[in-house]
């Protein structure tokens, strides 16, 4: 019986201490949120930040998505499920890389699903809408917005980028091609440039997938994955050009695995805090211990920039960032 409850006092007078270490994280951590994610989408709705990875799983087992959210930066709250094979009936499998915008008051969220090898397969790049960030998302057209091959591009790993002009436009492709597209104004398909041509091969030197561009100073920054992502050397490289049609031509490496750190740091995207001159990289990665390709975890670190525009090489850590609320 003493033993009884001297063990109970040990363990009471461990919960504050527990309770305190949670609630007064200092930085967010890397990996932010537990679980095996990958290839992250981040984004700011609502005054909060969101996250968007691919679950990271056997392709079979790839049949949904979470999302979470957080308003600093530090503590993050999971949706589970927000998009599913029972709402895409086309999709079966292997979901991946969601890629989500705020137009109006409707959330788009773009998604790859099925892993299509050819152009006699069902799959490709789909569209799912929502009233709300966290879902539940429905399929907007029935079928997939890109369904084949076009340029030697497999039809995954989208972004959907605003221009300053307001038209949209997606960057996607696996299979070391990349093409961008101009989107309906509704999403519900892809309009011609004005030379007639649907699909712009934009690939530059070392692209394997995984595309993202964002602007700064008024110059296009187009990032990509390189390398084999159930590889160490995964990674990622960017050029930067005056039009989102490039010529792109590779600066350099940015993200990349760290011996001391974890391995296969790659597929990433970029939240920049609005009105600022201020960068976060949301990118997965594999820890040292693990050699499961689908053994990936999703975690942010800073990215700067030098005086001449270029970015800085990410270090990746363990400790993650700073709190950092949104006004």
């Amino acid at each position: 019986m003493t033993k009884f409850f001297f063990s109970l006092a040990l363990a009471v007078m461990s919960m504050p201490a527990f309770a305190q270490q949670k609630t007064d994280k200092k930085t967010s951590g890397n990996p932010i949120f537990p679980g095996w994610y990958a290839d992250p989408e981040g984004a700011i709705f609502d005054k909060k930040y969101w996250v968007y990875p691919t679950y990271s799983a056997p392709y079979n087992q790839q049949v949904f998505m979470d999302a979470f959210s957080s308003p600093d930066m530090i503590t993050w709250t999971k949706h589970s499920r927000i998009v599913d094979t029972t709402s895409i009936k086309w999709a079966r499998r292997a979901m991946w890389a969601p890629a989500i915008i705020q137009k109006g008051k409707k959330y788009y969220l773009f998604f790859a699903a099925n892993d299509i090898q050819s152009d006699k397969e069902l799959g490709g790049i789909g569209v799912a809408v929502a009233d709300n960030p966290a879902g539940p998302f429905k399929d907007l057209l029935g079928k997939p917005l890109i369904d084949k091959f076009h340029n030697g591009a497999q039809p995954i790993d989208q972004f959907v980028f605003k221009d300053k002009d307001g038209q949209y436009y997606m960057m996607y492709g696996g299979w070391r091609h990349c093409n961008i597209v101009r989107l309906k104004d509704d999403f519900t398909g892809i309009l011609p440039f004005p030379d007639g041509t649907m699909f712009r091969e934009i690939t530059p030197k070392g692209y394997v997938e995984g595309p993202f561009m964002f602007m700064r100073n008024n110059k296009y920054y187009f990032m990509w994955s390189e390398g084999g992502w159930t590889g160490p050397n995964y990674s990622v490289a960017y050029a930067v050009s005056d039009s989102p049609f490039g010529p792109f031509e590779r600066v350099g490496k940015i993200l990349q695995q760290d011996p001391a750190v974890a391995t296969g740091a790659g597929h990433h995207s970029v939240i920049q805090v609005p009105g600022k001159d201020e960068w976060y990289i949301v990118y997965h990665r594999r820890p040292l211990s693990e050699t499961d390709g689908n053994h990936r975890e999703t975690c942010i670190d800073r990215m700067e920039f030098d005086e001449n525009g270029g970015i800085k090489p990410v270090k990746i850590t363990f400790e993650g960032v700073l709190p950092r609320k949104l006004r």
